[in-house]
C-alpha cells in the first residue's frame, strides 16, 4: 500500500444517505445514545456469528441471477408493484445469511458515523497508513 491518499469513492455519501434514510424511517427521532447504537452494531454482529454457525450463506451473484431469472433487476426494489416479489426473494435467499448481517453491522456503523458528522474516509485512510508501520499482528498473539 503506497503512501498517498487511498480514495474510497462516495463512502461519505452512503454514510450520509444510510442516516437520511433511516432517520425518514424514525430512527434518530430521540437523542443519540452512542452506547446503545454500539451495543446494537455488536448485536448484529453476533448474528453473523450464528449465520456462519448454521451455515447460513450466499453468493449475491446467485440472488442477482435469481432476480433476474424472475424477470427483474435489483433496482425494480424502489417500485412499490416490485417491493413483495422482490422482498419475498431476499427473504428466501439472502435475509439472515453471514453477509446480510455483515451488511446490518456495516450500515448501522455508516448510519452511527453519518450521525456523528464522522469524516469516515479519512479516518479509514489514516489509520491504514497507521496499520502499515505496526509490527506483524500489531505486536499481539493474535
Amino acid at each position: 500500500m503506497e503512501n498517498k491518499k487511498i480514495e474510497i469513492p462516495h463512502l461519505n455519501e452512503l454514510c450520509r444517505a444510510i442516516f437520511q434514510q433511516n432517520k425518514e424511517k424514525g430512527f434518530w427521532n430521540r437523542e443519540i445514545n452512542i452506547g446503545e447504537c454500539l451495543m446494537l452494531i455488536t448485536g448484529e454482529l453476533g448474528e453473523a456469528l450464528e449465520a456462519d454457525r448454521k451455515g447460513r450463506r450466499v453468493r449475491f451473484a446467485d440472488f442477482e441471477e435469481t432476480v433476474e431469472k424472475a424477470g427483474y433487476q435489483l433496482y425494480e426494489f424502489a417500485m412499490d408493484r416490485h417491493y413483495k416479489v422482490l422482498s419475498q426473494l431476499f427473504l428466501d435467499m439472502v435475509k439472515d445469511t453471514l453477509e446480510d448481517e455483515i451488511a446490518d453491522a456495516v450500515i448501522r456503523l455508516f448510519d452511527l458515523a453519518a450521525a456523528l458528522d464522522i469524516d469516515l474516509e479519512s479516518h479509514i485512510w489514516a489509520k491504514l497508513m497507521y496499520n502499515k508501520g505496526r509490527a506483524e499482528l500489531h505486536g499481539k498473539l493474535y
